[in-house]
């Protein structure tokens, strides 16, 4: 709620809510705020002709008038309140990781890539395509049989865990280089070979707020993704 000029023990309750100070907010923001609104109404109510007041129902008219400006004003200011709350909670993500529905990801110095895929049947033959920036295939993973349900692994740029059981394969000695990488899942389901979806991991740069007021968490590699969208915080 706007707040009304100081008084004093001889100024009446008028001479705060003045045509003068009516001008000067409306100079100062350009709107009809509740201040504004409550001065004329009270102003009509003391320059009305007293032969003829005002009617009854277009009073209350205006007093229920009044009451929507003031919720929407209270309503905006509350959701301000929130988004900014909300906004500031969030920004404790940046620097985190998080896991989100994408094809690609980066892999950092000392890191490792985390993944994720959903298998609607078990399978003996399942395998992890990698490729690197130009496109080209980097590694080929076979991981073979994988019960149904989530399978979730780890790619340090060379060996890989999956499960939480390091594979006995290696891409030799020499470890994939930082960057950015596409992972492609590939598995026997129900008599077909498909590519699954897959879920990687991806470090917050920065967090911001969308044009619908939803959190954008802005992710290397992937780009801006809406925070409802996160699969898991690491």
């Amino acid at each position: 709620m706007s707040t009304v000029g100081s008084t004093n023990s001889s100024s009446s309750v008028t001479d705060n809510l003045s045509i003068n100070k009516k001008t000067e907010t409306k100079k100062n923001n350009n709107e009809l705020g509740q201040a504004a609104f409550l001065e004329l109404m009270i102003t009509q109510m003391n320059n009305q002709n007293p032969l003829s007041p005002q009617d009854n129902s277009e009073f209350v008219a205006q007093l229920a008038q009044f009451s929507s400006v003031e919720g929407l004003e209270r309503l905006n200011t509350s959701f301000k309140s929130f988004m900014s709350n909300n906004a500031l909670q969030a920004s404790s993500l940046v620097g985190t990781s998080v896991n989100v529905e994408s094809e690609t990801s980066v892999l950092t110095k000392g890191s490792f890539v985390a993944g994720s895929a959903d298998l609607a049947y078990s399978t003996k033959n399942l395998k992890i395509n990698i490729y690197d920036e130009k496109g080209q295939l980097a590694q080929t993973i076979p991981v073979g049989e994988v019960p149904k349900g989530e399978m979730v692994f780890r790619w340090d740029g060379q060996v890989i865990e999956v499960n939480g059981e390091l594979l006995d394969w290696s891409a030799g000695e020499t470890a994939a280089p930082v960057g950015e990488y596409k992972f492609e899942i590939l598995a026997d389901q129900n008599g077909k070979n498909e590519a699954l979806k897959t879920s990687l991991s991806a470090n917050v740069n920065s967090v911001s707020i969308g044009e619908n007021g939803a959190l954008v968490l802005n992710l290397a590699g992937i780009g801006a993704v809406e925070a409802s969208k996160v699969k898991q915080f690491n």
